[in-house]
């Protein structure tokens, strides 16, 4: 009985040594040896693994940028032009310089420009709710107020505004990685450069109702009247489907389609604001 013991024992010894044996050899054959700069380029990143580069992650991000024969069409929203500069070193490449993007709301409907025509009792999500029915105004586009885009966040650059029901971007903190843009059902997020002297000029809505019925919904609504595109010296706006955008690049802040706008549509950011005249 001892010895049939011992020899099963060591029956099974000799045969865990072959297949140690047999797959160190396998593992030897087919091992993938990973560039070691690598390691090197993700160092380089800030390691938020925010997605924002189109990667699964930052590690995934510099595998990308390593196999890359160029870098020009690669970026990291969050690290910006110094890490993609600092990437671009060590691959001994030249970055291509990018303009610092900002998150912006296209949407005004706040609960005093938009009544409420609904009540949702439901589960308190964007996606959820957008699948079940258009909203709870008249406004079949405007923001839903459930936050999902404020919980795809990794930053903390969002947050609900209960006053006015509607999400907030906090520019300090705002990386344009583009999750919020992808959270939000409505697809009224946009990634928009932050300007000059991080001035800008945007049309903060996203109806396309023709101009009465979006007025109904929404007084603050673009009715599509075209004045702004009529005023603009510099040809930047466009009305496409009832809707006024305004292009960055062509854009020369000027502001006078602000001041043209009849319902308050086009609102201006981090514009200094005049100094109040004397009083005599």
């Amino acid at each position: 009985m001892d010895s049939t013991l011992l020899i099963t024992v060591v029956l099974i010894t000799v045969v865990g040594v072959v297949l140690a044996i047999v797959l160190y050899f396998v593992a030897q054959k087919f091992k993938v040896v990973e560039d070691e700069r690598i390691d090197i380029v993700e160092a380089c990143l800030p390691g938020a693994n925010c997605g924002g580069c189109g990667s699964a992650g930052c590690h995934d991000f510099a595998q990308r940028l390593v196999a890359a024969p160029q870098i020009g069409s690669l970026f990291c929203p969050v690290g910006g032009n110094e890490v993609m500069n600092k990437v671009a070193n060590v691959l001994g490449q030249e970055a291509v310089e990018q303009a610092k993007m900002v998150a912006v709301l296209k949407c005004n409907g706040s609960c005093f420009n938009r009544p409420k025509t609904n009540t949702y009792e439901g589960l308190s999500s964007c996606r959820v709710k957008a699948a079940l029915y258009s909203g709870d105004t008249a406004c079949r586009y405007g923001c839903l107020g459930c936050g999902d885009c404020v919980s795809a966040c990794k930053f903390g650059a969002l947050s609900m505004d209960v006053s006015t029901g509607l999400p907030v971007v906090d520019e300090s903190k705002c990386t344009a990685c583009g999750a919020c843009v992808a959270a939000c059902p409505k697809t009224i997020i946009e990634l928009r450069p932050v300007g000059l002297k991080n001035c800008r000029v945007v049309v903060i809505c996203s109806s396309k109702d023709k101009g009465a019925v979006a007025r109904k919904a929404c007084s603050a609504a673009c009715i599509g009247c075209g004045k702004c595109q009529k005023i603009c010296p510099f040809g930047a706006i466009t009305i496409e489907n009832n809707l006024a955008y305004i292009d960055p690049s062509l854009c020369k802040l000027c502001t006078k389609c602000v001041s043209e706008c009849p319902t308050g549509a086009i609102h201006k950011f981090n514009f200094p604001k005049k100094p109040k005249e004397d009083i005599a």
